[in-house]
């Protein structure tokens, strides 16, 4: 019986462990002391848990098209404030505001804000968070 319960602790830390690396702070991997400003298509909307994201097409300043991941807050929460799956399509043109990630190499933001110029819909601006 003992044996057992050593089986089940083990297995049950090796889920915790798992499940803890999947789920990253989002201050450790982002600077929240920088903000930028990017705009263009979106080409992807991802509602999931344990983060939701979007990926974006914006021209850097040479005029070459570059692919960003911006992460966001939990389906769960983002449900909670009236997003849904269908409020955000492929092809959107898009304004979004995050902070940069501590590895300047990546091309990743962690969302502050995100705005459709088309119709005004947005998200972030009327103190929306995930935090």
């Amino acid at each position: 019986m003992k044996g057992r319960h050593m089986l089940a602790a083990l297995v049950g830390g090796l889920i915790i462990t798992v499940g803890a690396e999947a789920h990253h702070s989002f201050m450790a991997t982002y600077d929240d002391t920088q903000e930028v400003r990017i705009e263009g298509t979106l080409v992807a909307f991802h509602f999931r848990n344990p983060h939701a994201s979007v990926d974006i097409l914006a021209e850097d300043e040479n005029g070459d098209s570059i692919r960003w991941t911006v992460e966001w807050g939990s389906a769960s929460t983002l449900t909670g404030q009236g997003m849904t799956r269908e409020s955000l399509r492929a092809g959107d043109h898009v304004v979004i505001t995050g902070n940069v990630p501590r590895n300047a190499e990546l091309r990743r933001l962690r969302m502050l804000s995100i705005l459709r110029p088309a119709d005004g819909y947005g998200w972030g601006f009327e103190n929306e968070s995930f935090d």
